[in-house]
């Protein structure tokens, strides 16, 4: 039997952190403040509404006291008529002039904060992605924009009119009539204000509760949807709803202890307010029975109070959308707050044009304190030279792939190209000058054409047909259906490895940089392709400084040079054939191939393309 997690019961009148309130709210401001015009002018809409609304019952009631008198429909003044439907005009007219002037101010801010947080997480190192899960990280952001609109839509519509009109209200209940009434109206204000600041402080950790399991559980079903043919594989659809099932438990839990909260929150709420507005009554009665006040001064503290009364009932409910609405930013903002772990130093400098050195000197480097990936490593890739890496696996090749492209820093020693060290050079930069074809590929769930161009936004239709070409892929596309429209799902899930490998042979051939690295870039092929595409990896590689990993060491035997790796060291180097007579590591890993190979076995770590699905 599954027993959901007992979730803890926040004592009570335990707030969120005054600090996180106002810097979560200093953080958006400045969003904001960049149409100050735009937001005096809708503040100025909003007090002239507020003016308009309370001075309707000002109107009403005279209208109300002439017609007392006079008993005569007619004689009630004409202006009084025109005016009573001016001022309701005007309510609804800089209401709207507000909702107008205001609308753009809002939606810029959701737009330049979702696109801030989108360019903050590409900037984050490759160990974050790693790290996090994708489902949460995506709903905190959709949590976080969706509650910048309703903190300004609740501020500015309901917060700062409901506080016009309460100032504005107060001020003619002291002015025309005792200090009783504004006396029973303020205690009722007050007393319903710090009922629902200390009831809705105490929600909030029960709503972090609800948006952490809700996270969860996303993350999860995300998870297993991306790994959907990981479940079909070892028939595990059963689990994976039990584990997405577990975790929706806890999320029922929480929700439901959420929504029984607002139930004592909301009966509070309405028992203040009949209260205050029982008081209210009884006085003005008392006031008419006196012949202290006039029918029409009744009408007026009911309209008054009928005014106050559903602002005030939905006070309640803005607050706590409101706080509820800054601990959703509260998680976007963190995401910002996170440190970049590879960032640009302040003189970073653009890569030089012309010819490429690459030099590892001494590099040393750990995923984990506790274990070096690679140990005083050297070696060099001259410009228009290729340099091989062999080794098996988990020697540490395709680190350096990484470091290269400086998604983590070196923990000793430099990589320096043409002899400037990477963590001087900008980014964005040093990135450009690198095309890759990885080792496991990872499409857009876009065409065959977008997959291809994302090498080369820029690139001509021809140029993207000549890379495809290039790759060995151009008269695949054009056997399917759709050519290069077709779409190849998510993760490229709808083409083999091969295809897809060669989909990013064709990506890095269209980029055309000075640098390229292949990384295990024929491991998914048949031999037939694999000598096919081999030939043209050669033949881009003509003038580039090329550094490639690879396990297969046919694919490596024109190499320049090749480094032999072993626990983070290089133990050999040379050409093929100086290491084969040195009769190394090297020659015993080249004749245990051959032996596989007369077998027609392929080594494990290089398995050949897997039938794609029809597409």
């Amino acid at each position: 039997m599954r027993h959901a997690t007992a979730l803890p019961k926040p004592p009570a009148g335990q707030p969120l952190p005054e600090r996180h309130v106002w810097l979560t709210l200093r953080t958006l401001f400045p969003y904001l403040w960049r149409y100050r015009l735009r937001v005096v002018a809708a503040l100025t809409c909003l007090v002239g509404a507020k003016v308009a609304n309370v001075a309707v019952p000002l109107v009403f009631k005279e209208m109300i006291d002439d017609l007392s008198a006079t008993q005569q429909v007619l004689a009630l003044p004409i202006l009084l008529l025109a005016l009573y439907g001016a001022l309701r005009f005007s309510t609804s007219l800089f209401t709207e002039l507000r909702e107008i002037l205001f609308a753009r101010v809002t939606q810029r801010a959701v737009r330049q904060v979702s696109l801030e947080v989108f360019r903050h997480l590409h900037s984050l190192s490759l160990r974050f992605h790693l790290e996090r899960q994708t489902g949460g990280v995506s709903r905190d952001i959709e949590r976080g924009s969706r509650s910048i609109s309703s903190l300004i839509s609740y501020t500015l519509y309901s917060i700062l009119p409901t506080l016009v009109e309460i100032g504005l209200v107060l001020g003619i209940l002291f002015v025309k009539y005792d200090s009783g009434f504004v006396l029973i109206t303020a205690i009722s204000l007050v007393a319903y204000i710090i009922f629902t600041v200390k009831v809705s402080n105490w929600r909030i950790d029960i709503r972090r509760a609800v948006n952490e399991n809700d996270s969860a559980a996303n993350s999860r079903a995300v998870d297993s949807l991306l790994n959907y043919e990981t479940v079909k594989y070892f028939n595990n659809e059963g689990w994976e709803a039990h584990r997405y099932d577990e975790q929706l438990t806890k999320w029922e839990e929480a929700a439901t202890r959420s929504q029984t909260t607002l139930a004592f929150l909301n009966l509070g709420q309405q028992a203040i307010i009949a209260l205050g507005v029982t008081a209210m009554m009884w006085r003005a009665a008392q006031g008419v029975v006196d012949g202290r006040m006039t029918i029409g001064d009744l009408v007026l503290v009911n309209a008054f109070l009928m005014q106050l009364y559903m602002p005030l009932n939905f006070l309640g409910i803005v607050y706590r959308e409101i706080r509820q609405a800054l601990t959703d930013i509260e998680r976007m903002f963190n995401l910002l707050k996170t440190n970049r772990e590879i960032a640009d130093a302040p003189d970073a400098r653009d890569l030089p044009a012309g010819p490429l050195q690459i030099n590892f000197d001494a590099v040393e480097f750990a995923y984990d304190p506790d274990r070096a990936i690679l140990k005083n490593l050297s070696f060099a890739v001259a410009p228009g030279k290729t340099v091989a890496v062999v080794g098996h696996s988990g020697a540490g090749k395709s680190t350096l792939s990484r470091l290269l492209y400086r998604f983590y820093d070196v923990t000793g020693g430099a990589i320096r190209i043409n002899g400037q060290d990477l963590r001087h050079l900008k980014q964005t930069s040093l990135r450009a000058a690198i095309g890759i074809v990885p080792q496991d590929t990872v499409l857009f769930n876009d065409s065959i054409f977008y997959n291809i161009n994302y090498g080369r936004p820029s690139a001509s239709r021809e140029e993207v047909y000549g890379a495809a070409r290039a790759a060995q892929l151009h008269e695949f596309i054009e056997s399917l259906p759709q050519k290069y429209e077709t779409r190849v799902g998510e993760r490229g899930l709808k083409l083999s490895g091969g295809e897809k490998q060669r989909v990013a042979i064709a990506r890095a051939l269209l980029k055309n940089p000075p640098i390229l690295i292949f990384d295990e870039a024929t491991s998914a092929l048949d031999s037939a392709t694999e000598r096919a595409i081999q030939s043209q990896l050669e033949l881009a590689a003509i003038g580039r400084t090329t550094l490639t990993i690879a396990h297969r060491l046919s694919t490596v035997m024109n190499a320049h040079e090749i480094l032999v790796m072993s626990d983070g060291h290089i133990i050999e180097r040379g050409t093929h054939g100086a290491l084969l007579e040195a009769n190394g590591a090297y020659a015993r890993m080249w004749t245990l191939q051959q032996q596989e190979d007369s077998t027609g076995n392929r080594p494990p770590s290089s398995p050949t393309a897997t039938p794609g699905t029809a597409i």
